[in-house]
Formats: structure tokens, C-alpha cells, sequence
């Protein structure tokens, strides 16, 4: 088959979607039928089903058993805020950044917090700063890996076992589908929609002992809102990480979150849920090897995303369109395939470089990987016919 000819065959999901994410395989809203609804999250039904889901995530992730977790508002940015505006500001950070959101934490802690002893340690899409230079007598603020640029960190070996102040990971595109060494971490993110597909607006917040003594002994010079306190008269509110929420949950999406639990242990826990997403990046590199048109964004192959894999044109009749016929160019190619109905939301984030975002967690089957790929050739070849008469 030539790339001009329209592919026969299609993905049987077409949810790339990098967030919310793809449902697990077989999923149905039957999976829905035990949802404490009309009941209150305080009641023993309600607790015992947040108490599932904090502990099955301990168990699937491997939590030591002196780290915390626990349930909270807004979804991963939620979590995340809820940490800065909590633990900094008593030393000072350094914050890395090299796609969207790591900027907007650093936009928050410099003009919203307004802290001033703070360190920008930055890289341009598709590359990571250099991680040598990180200070850990200070605190140090980062994305494990960066959604909106498919560039994550490779390890944690950089981070040191001595370090002197706070590591803060916003983990949301990694955990479940990377390998996070806990111990090198003292606040690590995420939210239920992302590896394992779950819905929308609820945080996950994991703290080590050593972001404990900071919430206990700290006082931020900023008064905190209400969903962002973790402590009352000096300790900490262990009820947090008990299940005992600061706000009301929707009982629909715990229970949707228990059944993706449940399939993570069914299929193997979080060995299988890694290998499930690495197994989508090399179906993505393999086609890519070969591709006259497609190449990575993460210019590194150690620092490439397993979930948020991005990809941009190499063509080099690309190079010569003007930025907005780049934009509208890989933008054309999304449009197809959505109206073909072959994938979703498969454009580049909106401040990253033209291009396309698939996402290849955990709940993405590698066979469907596999049969997007001609329809990603022929998609392009379409809008390659079009945009080449500009230059």
C-alpha cells in the first residue's frame, strides 16, 4: 500500500487522547454499578471506598510504608498547588522547566507567591536542562514528565539522597507507567485521568516523612484557602490520608478509579502497566525509524516519553511554510483523522511546537498503536499535497 492509498483497517479505540485518557480495555459504564451514589462520601460506605483507592495505589506503586497519600481537589494541578503554596518559601528553589506546565509552576511561584530566591533552570521543547546544575540544599520544584513536550526525565539518579531541601515531582503523565524511585522524592502528584484513564477533577498527593516535618514546622507568609490546608494548629491533618477529603468527591469517579485499580492488578500491577506503555512508544519508534515525514520532539531517545509521545514533522517542505501554515498544517493532519474517526485529540499542545501528541499509557493497546501509524502516513500525505503548493 502506497501512503496515498486510505488505510482499510482502524485502531479499535480511537482515544489518544492525553487526557482524559483512554478508558482500560473493556471498560463500560456497567463498571459503575456499585458507585456509592446519593450517599455521603463521610458514611462508611463512602470511606471505605476512598480507603480502596489509597490502598490499592500504595500496593500497585510500591509506597513506602512511611510515605503518605491521600485525595484532594482539582485534579493534578490542584495537588500541585496545594504543595507550593504549602511547603515553599522557607529556602530557596530551584525550578526546572522545559515545557508548559513546569513554566506555569514557575510562573506561579515567582508572580503569585511572589518568592524571590528562586532559580530557573530551562530548556526549549524537546530537550531537558542540564540536571547536574540542580541545587538540592535548596528545594527543588519539577514535572517528571513533561505532558505537553513527551520529554521526561530518564532516572532519578540526579536527584541526591542527602538533599537538603524538598523534591517536588508533578508525576501526573508518569506514575503508573514509569519506574519513580519514592525514596528520592518527598511530594510526587497526579491525577486519576491520566495512565490508568480515570475521570477528571481529583488529585492524588503522596508526602515523605520529610515533607511532613516541613508542613509541621513551616508557616507560609500567605494565607492559605481552605482546600489547600494540610495542617491545624501546628500538625498535620491526617485524615487527609485516610480518605476523610477536604472537599466532596464525586462517588462516581472513585468508583470508576477502584475498577482501574482492579484491572491493574488483574493484568499484573505496575510492571505490566510499564510494559504496556513502552510497548506503545516502540510500536511509535519503529514506524518512525522508517518515516520520511515524522521524527520525535524529545531529541534524546533516554528522555522520550512512553506516554506523551510527540512528534514533529521533519518533511522538508514543512520548514519553509510560515509558523502559522506550520500550525495550521498539523493541525489539517488531526482534523482528518478525527473525522475519519481514527484518533482523537491527537493535536500538539497549544504552546508547544506544531506537531502531534499521541498518548501511549497503560489503557492504549499496542495493536492499535500499530494501525494508526498507515492512517498517520496517509493523513499526511493529504495535507503534504495541499500546504507544499505554499513554498
Amino acid at each position: 500500500m502506497t501512503v496515498s492509498e486510505r488505510p482499510t483497517v482502524r485502531p479499535a479505540s480511537p482515544h489518544f487522547s492525553s487526557g482524559p485518557c483512554a478508558k482500560r480495555p473493556g471498560w463500560s459504564l456497567q463498571a459503575l454499578v456499585d458507585a456509592a451514589v446519593g450517599r455521603s462520601h463521610r458514611a462508611k460506605v463512602g470511606k471505605a471506598k476512598l480507603a480502596e483507592v489509597l490502598d490499592r495505589s500504595r500496593a500497585i506503586l510500591g509506597l513506602p510504608d512511611d510515605y503518605l497519600i491521600g485525595i484532594v481537589p482539582a485534579s493534578d494541578t490542584g495537588a500541585v498547588e496545594m504543595a507550593m503554596w504549602s511547603l515553599l518559601g522557607e529556602r530557596g528553589i530551584d525550578m526546572l522547566a522545559w515545557e508548559s506546565f513546569g513554566e506555569g509552576w514557575v510562573t506561579d511561584v515567582t508572580k503569585q507567591l511572589k518568592l524571590s530566591d528562586v532559580r530557573v533552570l530551562k530548556a526549549e521543547y524537546g530537550r531537558l536542562p542540564d540536571l547536574a546544575k540542580v541545587d538540592f540544599a535548596r528545594d527543588v520544584v519539577f514535572t517528571w514528565n513533561g505532558t505537553t513536550s513527551g520529554v521526561c526525565v530518564p532516572n532519578g539518579e540526579w536527584i541526591k539522597d542527602d538533599r537538603q531541601g524538598l523534591v517536588i515531582a508533578d508525576a501526573t503523565s508518569a506514575v503508573f507507567a514509569m519506574d519513580i524511585p519514592w525514596k528520592k522524592l518527598d511530594v510526587v502528584t497526579w491525577s486519576w485521568q491520566k495512565v490508568l484513564g480515570g475521570e477528571g477533577a481529583h488529585g492524588m498527593l503522596v508526602l515523605s516523612p520529610r515533607a511532613v516535618a516541613r508542613l509541621e514546622s513551616y508557616k507560609p507568609a500567605w494565607p492559605l484557602p481552605k482546600i489547600f490546608r494540610m495542617t491545624k494548629s501546628g500538625k498535620l491533618i491526617d485524615g487527609i490520608f485516610k480518605g476523610e477529603t477536604i472537599n466532596t468527591p464525586s462517588m462516581l469517579a472513585v468508583e470508576d478509579q477502584i475498577d482501574a485499580l482492579r484491572w491493574a492488578e488483574q493484568i499484573g500491577g505496575l510492571k505490566a502497566l510499564i510494559a504496556r506503555a513502552e510497548a506503545n512508544l516502540t510500536a511509535l519508534e519503529a514506524w518512525a525509524a522508517d518515516s520520511r515525514w515524522a521524527a520525535f520532539l524529545a531529541e534524546d531517545p533516554a528522555s522520550r516519553s512512553c506516554t506523551s509521545i510527540c512528534l514533529k514533522v521533519k518533511a522538508p517542505f514543512f520548514a519553509k511554510l510560515s509558523p502559522e501554515d506550520q500550525a495550521g498544517a498539523a493541525k489539517k493532519i488531526a482534523s482528518i483523522l478525527e473525522k475519519e474517526g481514527v484518533a482523537m485529540d491527537i493535536g500538539a499542545y497549544r504552546d508547544a511546537p506544531p506537531g502531534l501528541r499521541i498518548w501511549g499509557g497503560a489503557t492504549v493497546e499496542t495493536a492499535d498503536i500499530e494501525k494508526l501509524t498507515p492512517w498517520l502516513d496517509w493523513a499526511f500525505a493529504q495535507v503534504e499535497a495541499e500546504f507544499s503548493a505554499k513554498v
